[in-house]
């Protein structure tokens, strides 16, 4: 055979370049049309599950802060706002009786003498575990002359462990409890809207202070906070007092962001103040 036969004979089973330009334009075409069928479905996927890990991610959140703020000393939640910021401070009890409030049928019975600025007394019930440089509250209404955080019924307790009596020094009480209550406190705790970095703080472990803290700086000047969540679109909490302050309800609304996905939940915190 001759060569040219064979050589013509490739070049008509070949493609031309037109073809070529031809079969990818259409390849292009069909792969845009796939892609704008599977991107939706995609995407939908994805902000899903964005809402799905906000959800739980703000879920958790408010639920650790009521678990927190269910253990607060009675009268002594107060919140304030700050620009777009908002705080919540409260005074957490690390542990709670009822004091000896007269002599019964033992001659060793030790009440709690209202007239002294230091005493010791029983501590009726089970013992309670105190730590070091743990102070005694009682009757804590939140106002002038009776409010921790002002010092006025805060006593320091000058013993530790777990213990059937108490004893007290720093000044007399201004005034006994009617259900002879007393509770153990040590430091205070806030929770804070901290928008301007987009999260939610919460700062524990520090003084009782008389002022409630009312920035991010002066908080973070009295301790080191933890975040208790991120990518915090919006975030408000504020205090209302309950009729006859006997309880008081806190609200949270608490807003989370990423992508796409946005959720918004709000939360109440029942907060009891029979002191």
């Amino acid at each position: 055979m001759h060569p040219l036969s064979s050589l013509k004979r490739h070049a008509i089973s070949g493609f031309t370049i037109v073809e070529l330009v031809v079969v990818i334009t259409v390849v292009g075409i069909l792969a845009a049309g796939a892609a704008t069928f599977i991107r939706n479905p995609t995407q939908a996927y994805f902000d899903v599950e964005n809402y799905a890990n906000l959800t739980d991610r703000a879920d958790t959140a408010l639920r650790r802060i009521t678990r927190e703020m269910r253990n607060a000393l009675p009268n002594s939640v107060r919140a304030t706002t700050n620009g777009a910021d908002s705080f919540v401070e409260f005074i957490p009890v690390t542990a709670a009786g009822r004091y000896r409030a007269e002599v019964g049928n033992n001659a060793a019975d030790n009440p709690l003498d209202f007239s002294l600025s230091a005493d010791s007394f029983d501590v009726l019930g089970a013992p309670v575990s105190i730590n070091g440089g743990s102070q005694l509250v009682i009757y804590n209404l939140g106002v002038t002359g009776a409010d921790a955080y002002e010092g006025s019924n805060r006593r320091v307790l000058s013993t530790s462990g777990s213990l059937s009596s108490l004893a007290f020094s720093g000044g007399q009480f201004p005034q006994p409890s009617p259900s002879s209550r007393f509770y153990v406190v040590a430091t205070a705790t806030t929770f804070a809207c901290d928008l301007t970095n987009r999260r939610l703080m919460m700062y524990s472990g520090y003084a009782i202070q008389s002022a409630q803290p009312a920035s991010i700086g002066a908080l973070n000047a009295l301790a080191t906070g933890r975040q208790i969540a991120a990518n915090v679109s919006s975030c408000q909490m504020q205090y209302i007092p309950g009729a006859l302050q006997r309880s008081g309800i806190v609200l949270i609304y608490l807003g989370l962001t990423q992508d796409a996905a946005r959720v918004n939940l709000m939360q109440q915190i029942n907060i009891v103040n029979s002191p």
